[in-house]
Order: structure tokens, then C-alpha cells, then sequence
């Protein structure tokens, strides 16, 4: 979603949003629509950038990415990016 490469859906993290919030979903059991990330840093802040979240979703104004931003952080075993 963010850095538009290809990946298989096992390589990839489900996200959804609930009440205005981007949520990792690893087990891809949440309702909802889903959009699909790599688990990097980079390819997050880029899907931030190009604001792809609420276009993925189908909803109107800016998402809270903090949660999904800490999980991204942790899996991908780097340090906070500023």
C-alpha cells in the first residue's frame, strides 16, 4: 500500500480501521475493509504520506496511525523513525 510492491498476503500485514483508528490485524480477523502493508517502517510512512489509508477505507479525513505505527516498529526490530 504504501511503497506499491507486490508481496504475497502471507508477507503482508492486514490493517483496518475502527473508530477513526488504524488497527494491525495479523490474524486478518476483523471486520471491515482491509489494506495490505508491509511490515516496514518506510512502506508505513509512505502510505501516511500519500494519505492511502482513508482512500483504502472509504472514509473522510485523516486516521489516527500511532497504534499501527508501534506494531510496525516492534515487528520490524528497528528503532522509531522521527
Amino acid at each position: 500500500m504504501g511503497c506499491r510492491k507486490r508481496a504475497a498476503k502471507h508477507q503482508l500485514l492486514r490493517v483496518t480501521a475502527i473508530e477513526g483508528v488504524c488497527v494491525p490485524d495479523p490474524r486478518g480477523a476483523l471486520p471491515g475493509r482491509g489494506a495490505h502493508l508491509h511490515l516496514d517502517p518506510t512502506c508505513l510512512d509512505l502510505a501516511v504520506r500519500r494519505r492511502a489509508f482513508p482512500r483504502a477505507f472509504r472514509l473522510q479525513g485523516a486516521l489516527d496511525t500511532e497504534r499501527l505505527r508501534e506494531y510496525v516498529e516492534e515487528r520490524a526490530g528497528g528503532t522509531p523513525a522521527s
